[in-house]
């Protein structure tokens, strides 16, 4: 990945270990209103994060921008890039289309999606992810919108025969709030929010976090207002050569937390698939060949 293709916030967690007190104080301040706070002349942000103009101004610099009117344009286009529907995104895709068959072009996509996407991924934020998703001591909920329903509907299935007390929340967010009446501090709810983001998948996950619940969201590169109260939160890189962002990194991402929780409670898991297996054999659901 190139550092070009880097967003702001990803360039502030690269550098942040060689910023000053002062400069982290800025980036603290840019990352909990993230890019909005950014999006002001240099006086109005370095007051409000209670920070001298300089101390913005070297920070600017170290994470690679000439000067703060670059650093404020990249903010100004991820924000853009955030809020484009599809008739924009197949506009910005055909004004920069490269040569060749479209195959080739999705094909170089995906690839570079895919490649941004895991290298981007936190080890260690995994893992955690993985505990929670895997303790059945709390129920797990799993939701997603207008788009990523199906993302949410493929996760269900396969959680459901991973492990018990799995909940798939309807599309219906009129119906959430009776899923809320009965989630208990120490329950998980993995939720798929991408752009344009949607603002019941937030109220949700806010009213869900204020009763313990830890959120784990799966999210574009551009990152999902939900993140703000996410135990943990997982970027995916989505951009194509069409009006639609593609969900083949999301998926990726989602098939790999599948397979680790499995592998976290392996005993319990082969136990459940032997016994579901039994089941689909009496209701002759399969066809089987002998």
């Amino acid at each position: 990945m190139t550092k070009s293709s880097l967003t702001v916030r990803e360039k502030i967690r690269d550098h942040y270990a060689t910023l000053t007190q002062s400069e982290r104080k800025f980036a603290n301040s840019l990352l909990e209103n993230y890019p909005a706070a950014g999006l002001a002349s240099i006086t109005i942000v370095a007051s409000n994060a209670d920070v001298s103009t300089p101390t913005v101004a070297r920070m600017v610099q170290k994470l690679g921008f000439k000067g703060y009117p670059q650093f404020h344009q990249a903010l100004l286009k991820e924000l853009e890039a955030k809020v484009s529907g599809p008739t924009q995104r197949r506009a910005n895709w055909a004004s920069e289309a490269p040569e060749g068959h479209m195959l080739n072009r999705f094909s170089q996509a995906v690839t570079n999606n895919l490649s941004q996407t895991f290298s981007n991924v936190d080890s260690g934020q995994f893992d955690a992810a993985v505990r929670q998703l895997a303790d059945t001591d709390g129920r797990l909920y799993v939701v997603g919108g207008r788009i990523t329903r199906a993302l949410a509907d493929y996760a269900f299935t396969h959680f459901q025969a991973v492990r018990q007390r799995v909940t798939h929340m309807t599309s219906s967010s009129a119906t959430w709030p009776h899923y809320v009446l009965d989630m208990e501090a120490g329950d998980t709810l993995l939720m798929f929010d991408v752009r344009r983001y949607e603002t019941n998948l937030q109220r949700l996950a806010e009213l869900a976090a204020e009763r313990g619940v830890k959120v784990i969201l799966i999210t574009d590169q551009w990152a999902s207002p939900i993140t703000a109260v996410a135990e943990h939160a997982f970027s995916c890189w989505v951009e194509i050569p069409s009006a639609w962002d593609s969900n083949i990194s999301t998926m990726m991402l989602l098939e790999a937390m599948i397979a680790a929780t499995q592998e976290a409670s392996w005993d319990e898991t082969k136990e459940r698939y032997d016994r579901l297996d039994a089941l689909f054999d009496t209701t002759r659901l399969f066809r089987k060949f002998s």
